[in-house]
């Protein structure tokens, strides 16, 4: 899941079925799922190209390795499986999942779906990472930590990100910060975001909106090792690794 606030351009974990869920809070990560899977082939369609924040903490790096937490339709996970000998995406989304595929396949510039062992795409959450300890040595985890509806889920997806990454791995993780301009706000804050259908139906997005000292509290409090902060393009970023 990749968004709005991306660098040029208008993106965890196994959750409950959200449509066997319909109860669920709009907050709720089964809520996200379920937002998702209902927008997911429309939205992919305006998330084109990689961001350049991406791409320059990739420029030289490479791994065994690599990780895309939050892949939306695949396009970061593309550059990863330029750089590394096996490839992961992970998203909570089914229908962003299919998106992903299919982009594969048809050769968008990453490997060969599920025909391609080194390319592998996956449902899973996040907070709960479907993943061994200590097997990716590059990981990018962008515009997807601001959808996780707690900040409970969120450090726990950072201590999971910490948990997966190999030992002298690096990871790139981002959020939506209140330095955009479309914000009026100083401290961090969630909120909806509307995302409108073809033909008019309207659908809500669950934020958190990251104020930049919020978002660097989290990133040290949490697991992973904190290299460096930056904010560009309205986002939050931070290179982290795994130190140990």
């Amino acid at each position: 899941m990749t968004d709005e606030p991306e660098a040029p351009d208008t993106d965890s974990g196994r959750s409950d079925d959200a449509d066997a869920c319909p109860s669920a809070a709009p907050d709720s990560r089964a809520s996200v799922r379920a937002t998702y899977d209902r927008i997911g082939s429309h939205f992919a369609k305006t998330r084109a190209n990689p961001w350049p924040e991406v791409e320059e903490f990739l420029a030289g790096r490479s791994g065994a390795v690599g990780l895309d937490v939050g892949c939306g339709n695949g396009r970061h996970t593309e550059l990863l499986a330029e750089r590394c000998d096996r490839t992961v995406g992970l998203d909570v989304s089914r229908e962003l999942l299919a998106v992903a595929r299919e982009r594969a396949v048809d050769g968008g510039g990453g490997g060969g779906g599920d025909a391609d062992p080194t390319y592998a795409l996956v449902q899973g959450d996040a907070a709960r990472l479907p993943l061994a300890t200590d097997c990716a040595d590059l990981a990018v985890y962008v515009a997807t930590l601001h959808h996780l509806p707690t900040r409970a889920g969120r450090l726990a997806s950072l201590d999971e990100l910490a948990r997966v990454l190999a030992p002298g791995g690096r990871a790139l993780v981002s959020a939506w910060s209140t330095t955009h301009d479309r914000f009026d706000a100083d401290a961090g804050f969630d909120t909806t975001v509307d995302w409108t259908l073809p033909g008019g139906e309207v659908v809500d997005r669950f934020y958190h909106i990251y104020d930049p000292e919020e978002f660097r509290t989290d990133v040290t409090g949490s697991a992973i090792d904190a290299l460096s902060f930056e904010v560009s393009s309205g986002n939050c970023y931070a290179v982290v690794g795994n130190e140990r």
